[in-house]
């Protein structure tokens, strides 16, 4: 459902990558490795459609997201370094802005139990600037367990995660490829999962 065709992505007058190809179908997911700088992130934000490529072209469901728009955006939940946890509000009140932007329709009830599976009972209606960095980290997964979206691109999920919180995404991710989705991720971890196929994809030398 993903296909990717001569893709190549700059950064300054750098070349990251060249003539990439690969596709990914429902229930697989993608591992990306690279060293530092060798454009990991680039090609995750590229394949949400947030960057341009210098060439190549990016299909979903073949067709070329250059052309989907709105119908690509629905498809697709980014979760990025940037956790964009804000810390006076609290973990629900995040998660009903998350929730939001991703265009899902949830009740209240849903937002509680999403924190709380994400292993912050009893930390829902704090101020997300008082928690841990794992913490707000498991806030903005939460999303994930809301959203409907079919393609996840994940760039360092289990990071500031402990080995519970790492399990717990994990099974969050099985899960996802077990109904069907796709996860497209970048990790120095070793990823382990109970359903859908692993992929590797490495960049740089």
């Amino acid at each position: 459902m993903l296909k990717v065709t001569g893709l190549e992505c700059v950064r300054g007058d750098r070349q990251l990558f060249s003539s990439l190809d690969f596709s990914l179908e429902a229930g697989e997911l993608l591992h990306v490795h690279g060293h530092n700088g060798s454009g990991k992130t680039t090609l995750l934000r590229t394949l949400c459609g947030l960057l341009m490529p210098e060439q190549g072209e990016i299909f979903w469901d073949e067709k070329n997201i250059s052309g989907l728009g709105d119908e690509f955006r629905g498809e697709v939940v980014y979760f990025g370094h940037n956790n964009g946890i804000k810390g006076d509000l609290t973990g629900v009140e995040n998660l009903h802005i998350l929730a939001t932007m991703d265009g899902v329709d949830f009740d209240e009830k849903q937002v509680w139990i999403a924190l709380k599976d994400m292993g912050l009972a009893g930390y829902e209606d704090l101020p997300t600037g008082m928690l841990s960095q794992g913490q707000k980290k498991r806030v903005a997964l939460a999303r994930l367990l809301l959203s409907k979206s079919l393609l996840w691109i994940l760039d360092e999920p289990f990071t500031a995660l402990d080995k519970a919180a790492v399990d717990h995404l994990q099974g969050v991710i099985s899960a996802h490829l077990g109904r069907g989705g796709l996860v497209v991720l970048t990790t120095h971890q070793d990823v382990h999962l109970t359903s859908g196929q692993t992929r590797q994809l490495k960049l740089g030398t």
